[in-house]
């Protein structure tokens, strides 16, 4: 795909310097641009490379001055970092703006679909599945029964979603995500073994959600697990059965959540943390990665350490910690002088 320095002037409602009519076909950092590429220019530590790069247009601050003699052709605009980032957004969507139903592909009785529907090779839709406009499915997908999915919903490459499950709008599902498996419930028999208990709840996603590669997120045992609206799930989270999850809250790679837990809205969630079953976690609460949350926490807090702790005792705790060896040396010998 090309585009000219007017047609993206156009979408990112910018002002072009130079050339309206020059043309680009990819993207690239500034410092190593290419004829026929892309670029853009936001801090300042690299203005440098705008009088180097070989990048045929640039976005720019609205205002950026060049100081010398420069080749490529400048779009201006209020932010140029936000702009470049929902140009990526707009040319990943068309990039990935597939239609039709790939063979050999299974879609079974009772399904529903809206307008620039995209099924992939090897995918399977179960029966009585409704989806909305602009749902695109890849290939080695599958999509158990009875799902309900909204309009522009993406689901990429060998994910799969379990029956019951219900998918908002503006929803992202990342390749080997699994979306509705089943609860890890079991009760202890007295002869040491153990009896699996039916999950037999669903699971719903809302709105505007992302959902990480290898992320998996179970069904309730009864009711619900939810995902609210502008949640940011990143890859390998694992999300328990009748667990809740908080508006706009963003969690980061390999963090456990078990059965149970409810973590409020505007929660920042650092990588490989992990929460005991049934607890409660407030709004606006912060968590340092590595930290192990064993009990339920109030709005607002920021936590780090395990078990966890206020951060700002974590880091006074901390310093006795890494001086503990000359701390013991020092204890032996008043041990000694003791004597």
């Amino acid at each position: 795909m090309k585009f000219t320095a007017e047609q993206i002037a156009g979408i990112l409602e910018g002002e072009v310097v130079g050339n309206p009519n020059a043309e680009v076909s990819k993207l690239s950092k500034i410092e190593e641009g290419a004829e026929g590429s892309l670029t853009f220019l936001s801090n300042k530590k690299y203005n440098n490379y705008i009088y180097t790069t070989k990048a045929t247009i640039t976005i720019v601050n609205k205002t950026f001055v060049p100081e010398g003699e420069i080749t490529t052709t400048l779009i201006k605009v209020d932010d140029a970092y936000l702009s470049f980032s929902k140009l990526l957004e707009f040319y990943n969507q068309a990039k990935s703006n597939k239609v039709g139903i790939e063979q050999p592909s299974v879609i079974s009785e009772n399904v529903k679909y809206g307008d620039n529907f995209y099924l992939g090779s090897f995918a399977y839709i179960g029966t009585n599945v409704t989806m909305g406009d602009n749902v695109k499915i890849y290939p080695n997908c599958f999509i158990g029964d009875n799902v309900v999915i909204g309009n522009n919903v993406t689901i990429f490459a060998g994910a799969k979603v379990f029956s019951e499950t219900e998918i908002g709008n503006n929803v992202a599902v990342h390749s080997g995500a699994v979306l509705g498996g089943d609860g890890f419930g079991y009760a202890p028999n007295p002869d040491g073994t153990y009896s699996k208990i039916p999950q037999i709840g669903n699971l719903i996603i809302e709105d505007n959600v992302n959902i990480g590669a290898g992320t998996t997120i179970d069904r309730a045992t009864m009711g619900s697990t939810i995902i609210r609206k502008g949640v940011k799930l990143d890859n390998q989270i694992q999300v328990g059965h009748n667990v809740e999850i908080g508006e706009n809250t963003v969690i980061a790679a390999q963090t456990g959540i078990a059965g149970s837990t409810k973590i409020g809205k505007n929660c920042m969630i650092g990588g490989q943390v992990g929460f005991a079953g049934h607890i409660t976690v407030g709004n606006n609460v912060h968590i340092q990665g590595k930290t192990g949350v064993t009990k339920s926490v109030k709005d607002g807090e920021i936590l780090q350490g395990n078990p966890a702790m206020s951060y700002k005792e974590y880091y006074k705790s901390y310093v006795h910690f890494k001086n503990l060896p000359t701390i013991v040396d020092d204890l032996e010998k008043l041990k000694l002088n003791s004597k």
